[in-house]
């Protein structure tokens, strides 16, 4: 049927505007260039005949949507609710109630007659809201006031509102403009925060106090270079209030007292090229995790805090090539470290008093493991998290004496679900240049595996992020139809080291296009699947990643999933107004310089467009979405269309009423995942 559809249903055609850029002796022809005016009728005339489009091509798939939506929405267990988190003498959660959207926040006191109350119902404010997102919750040392900030249409402007929690009502203290960080003061009054300037970058922070009017907060710090995002934070002890500056992989942090928050700021250490660090507090010292001296994959030092320049660091954690230090924790008595070793998350705990050192151990191949926040700082209880492919995500209490740990939560899957039917590994792909790729895999136990099999495959390779092994409940309404999921650890990530992002990024970015391509060859000589049966997805750089590789190797895939795709990479990078272009030169480089110039327009697949016969493809995006513009999957599908040749779909979908993320609801989104699932069955003639 939804062949007829296609058939039947003439795709929208977007007229040919010529834009010109001349640069480097070269011209760029941007024939798409006007869709950037959402003043203009015609842009939204055109958005809106894509998304009819699609919504006609698809309706096809209406019942197996709702099929799909109500078999995900049925394992979801709605009346839910967080593991407490002690702070002071009150006990913080969130839960759900059944049929709603948002979380609730609520706390009791730890005496033994202490009662629930509920200090923010995000359900509340979203009513007659078609999009909310909560920023930051945080309440105050005193436990008197709340801090939270609002979204409400996905372009990540937040505005900071202030509850009274004695009695309940907001106070006058509204700040618009804010950003994601925010850290209380230890006199309950005096916050810091962060704000945007008019290029959408949090460059600003500063310091409200309660009652104030927030137009003469003053600025306590204002960075000047573009190619830097600023936020605040506090130490685990609560006794530090940080500003860090961070892009570029460079960075530099300021501190203040938290006792005294009107004293002025002190600098750690200044920026360097190519040097990152970050910092804890830790007694009488400062703990830093940074990549001086050589130490690509990160070491740790300690600096006395009156002597924090890096003069005075000195060498706690050696660095290790190839087990990259990620994360680090701080309590009174212990450090917990966080690394991978041959691509996988451990924990290490020392002790600070002996020096004594051991992991947290774990039994399966592939899995996510990571340290959460939730434990006071004179705890000996580390809380984290673990999950794989096949383990829902699981909280633990881990004592760090004792090496024990007791398990408080693990995220219930309603229904029929049990981990057993399912089998995760991880397997390795000969790249073409001779690097092993690792691919995680998971599918259920019983199924035959062979040309056959419908595979999703997912990618991301960027900014050194790690895809991790995560569970995913949804995603059992593709194993439970046969399907294998597959993530594709490729470069650009940092899940082997730092030499495996540098080797994905500026002049070695196709190396991130060919690995994917690689993986997806090995799968299929494998005998895993075949390209009558692979599906290929990634979302924003990701997204980027499946512009690529439809350019380079359309015949591999039977379909392809784009979220969000930065895929006019070089328009953006053109454009130092955009919030994120100028902060990630060092990721894509500038193209401003020839060399980077010629090698970005040598893959970005928005320039990169020619005709020939494509898988079937679906593109979102979302109209407010300040990292990837809703008008780069736009112009590349205006751009796909007029070259599209055969019979398979060409999908665009724009989320009019979100951003980078999609829909804010728990249930909401599932329609999205719905539509993808749809589509995806659709395209495997599945249905």
């Amino acid at each position: 049927m939804v062949q007829n559809k296609l058939s039947e249903t003439q795709p929208p055609k977007a007229p040919k505007l010529v834009h010109t850029l001349h640069m480097h002796g070269q011209t760029l022809i941007d024939q798409w260039h006007w869709l950037k005016d959402l003043e203009d009728p015609s842009t939204l005339n055109y958005l809106s005949e894509e998304n009819n489009y699609t919504d006609t091509i698809m309706a096809p798939t209406s019942d197996l949507q709702t099929s799909l939506y109500t078999e995900m929405r049925n394992r979801i267990k709605e009346d839910d609710s967080s593991v407490p988190q002690t702070l002071g003498e009150y006990l913080y959660h969130t839960k759900y109630k059944e049929g709603s959207e948002y979380p609730i926040h609520c706390r009791k006191h730890i005496s033994p007659d202490g009662e629930e109350e509920i200090i923010l119902d995000i359900n509340e404010l979203s009513i007659n809201k078609s999009y909310i997102r909560i920023g930051f919750v945080k309440v105050s040392p005193d436990h008197k006031f709340l801090a939270y900030s609002s979204d409400e249409n996905g372009s990540e402007s937040f505005k900071i509102y202030v509850k009274d929690l004695t009695s309940g009502t907001l106070l006058s203290d509204e700040i618009t403009g804010a950003y994601y960080s925010f850290a209380w003061a230890n006199d309950s009054t005096t916050f810091f925060y962060t704000t945007l300037d008019i290029n959408h970058r949090p460059v600003r922070v500063r310091r409200h106090t309660l009652g104030s009017a927030p137009e003469t907060d003053e600025t306590i710090y204002e960075e000047r270079d573009s190619r830097f995002f600023v936020g605040v934070t506090k130490s685990a002890s609560k006794q530090y209030i940080f500003i860090a500056t961070q892009g570029n992989n460079m960075s530099e942090w300021h501190y203040l007292n938290a006792d005294t928050p009107n004293d002025s700021l002190t600098l750690i250490t200044a920026r360097e090229p190519d040097i990152e660090y970050d910092v804890e507090h830790s007694d009488d010292s400062f703990l830093i995790r940074h990549n001086r001296d050589g130490a690509k994959d990160f070491k740790i030092s300690k600096t006395p805090i009156d002597q924090p320049d890096n003069t005075h660091w000195k060498d706690h954690w050696p660095h290790q090539k190839g087990r990259p230090i990620t994360d680090f924790r701080v309590f009174q008595n212990y450090y917990a470290i966080a690394y991978r070793e041959s691509g996988l998350p451990k924990i290490c705990i020392q002790n600070k008093t002996t020096n004594e050192v051991h992991d947290i151990l774990l039994d399966q191949e592939d899995y996510n493991l990571y340290p959460m926040d939730g434990t006071e700082w004179d705890s000996d209880i580390l809380r984290f998290g673990y999950s794989s492919l096949t383990t829902p995500t699981t909280i633990y209490d881990y004592s760090m004496p004792s090496r024990h740990r007791v398990m408080q939560k693990q995220s219930e899957v309603l229904g029929s679900f049990s981990q057993e039917r399912y089998v995760t590994k991880r397997i390795y792909a000969p790249s073409s240049d001779g690097a092993l790729i690792p691919i995680s895999l998971v599918h259920r136990i019983d199924i035959e595996i062979d040309h056959t099999t419908p595979l999703y495959l997912y990618g991301y390779g960027a900014y050194g992020i790690i895809v991790e092994s995560d569970f995913s409940s949804l995603r059992l309404s593709l194993l439970d139809r046969g399907f294998i999921f597959a993530i594709a650890h490729i470069r650009g990530g940092m899940d082997l080291g730092w030499e495996w992002y540098e080797h994905g990024k500026l002049l070695n970015k196709k190396n991130t296009f060919n690995d994917f391509i690689d993986v997806a060859e090995y799968l299929i000589s494998k005998g895993y699947t075949s390209p009558r049966t692979l599906v290929a997805c990634g979302g924003s750089a990701g997204g980027l990643l499946m512009g690529a590789i439809v350019n380079l190797r359309p015949d591999l895939f039977q379909a392809i999933i784009s979220h969000v795709p930065f895929v006019d990479i070089m328009n953006t990078m053109l454009d130092d107004t955009l919030p994120l272009t100028t902060m990630e030169y060092n990721e894509w480089g500038n193209p401003n310089d020839p060399a980077f110039f010629n090698y970005i327009k040598s893959y970005s697949p928005y320039d990169n467009v020619i005709p020939q016969e494509r898988p079937h493809m679906l593109v979102t995006g979302g109209i407010s979405d300040p990292r990837v513009t809703y008008w780069e999957p736009t112009k590349w599908v205006a751009a796909l269309r007029d070259a599209h040749q055969g019979n398979n779909m060409l999908l665009l979908k724009i989320h009019m009423e979100s951003g980078h993320s999609g829909a804010s609801g728990r249930f909401s989104r599932l329609k999205e995942v719905a539509l993808e699932y749809a589509f995806i069955l659709t395209a495997l003639d599945m249905r």
